[in-house]
């Protein structure tokens, strides 16, 4: 019985505290407004990927390579897929094409 009133409350508590969790907006977070007379810049921050873009490819890649490393040579096979890995990873990463982490929007003011 005990369980179960705690599950309640819990629920209730989770339930209670939605609202507030939830963001109704984030472009505060996400751009930036310089205003000028007759219009306006903004500039928007790039996203999760983008922004970590060369660490994700290269853990992926060392995942990746230590997956297929265990399963074809065990505990050594995943290090040594591993380090593979990282290393296609990163020459993955130098080849992909340099991206502009802030891109710049003109909106026009009548």
């Amino acid at each position: 019985m005990k369980k179960y009133i705690t599950a309640i409350l819990m629920s209730l508590m989770l339930f209670a505290m939605m609202p507030f969790a939830t963001a109704t907006d984030a472009m505060g977070q996400t751009r930036r407004v310089h205003r000028r007379t007759h219009g306006a810049y903004y500039y928007k921050k790039p996203n999760f990927y983008r922004r970590h873009r060369k660490a994700i490819n290269i853990a992926g890649g060392a995942a990746g390579g230590a997956l297929l490393g265990g399963l074809i040579g065990g505990r050594k096979g995943a290090g040594i897929g591993a380090l593979a890995g990282a290393g296609g990873g990163y020459v993955f990463t130098r080849k992909q094409h340099s991206k502009h982490h802030y891109t710049r929007h003109y909106i026009r003011r009548y």
